[in-house]
């Protein structure tokens, strides 16, 4: 089984963080290791590796704490939320009419980037801005007239 690079850094992490809670001289971390998951750094663990080290410092009386970090949740809304002053109402705006039209925040990027060669929505002008609503306005109306007919 393969784990995702962020779970190998996670867990990865939590060893280092396991061998300073337990205070473990690095000697006997490194003989721990070798004698465990056979490597002489963790850095070269397998996945079956890592859980085997993690058991093993658990057993040993790692106790792994929840983060005290207090993030808040993500709504999606993260790109308007983030945005300068002057261009947060026309990026709640394109949000909203993205949200009616069922699509995805790519979709006001990829006007963006053809309009404008801007990558991202929320970089672009107040101006800009403008543009893109009218770009969605129009394309509103003209899957309003497909729908009807």
């Amino acid at each position: 089984m393969t784990a995702s690079p962020d779970t190998r850094r996670r867990e990865l992490a939590q060893i280092h963080i396991a061998k300073a809670q337990l205070g473990m001289a690095e000697d006997s971390y490194r003989q721990m290791l070798w004698t465990v998951g056979r490597v002489r750094s963790a850095g070269d663990l397998d996945w079956a590796g890592r859980k085997a080290v993690l058991d093993h410092l658990k057993a040993c009386g790692f106790k792994a704490r929840k983060s005290t970090k207090k993030v808040p949740p993500d709504t999606g809304w993260g790109w308007v939320n983030n945005a300068s002053e002057d261009r947060k109402p026309m990026l709640r705006k394109i949000a909203v009419m993205l949200k009616d039209a069922n699509r995805e925040k790519a979709y006001a990027d990829a006007i963006a980037k053809q309009m404008f060669g801007v990558d991202l929505v929320e970089f672009c002008k107040p101006d800009q801005l403008h543009r893109i609503v009218a770009a969605m306005v129009k394309d509103q109306n003209r899957r309003a007239a497909k729908a009807a007919a």
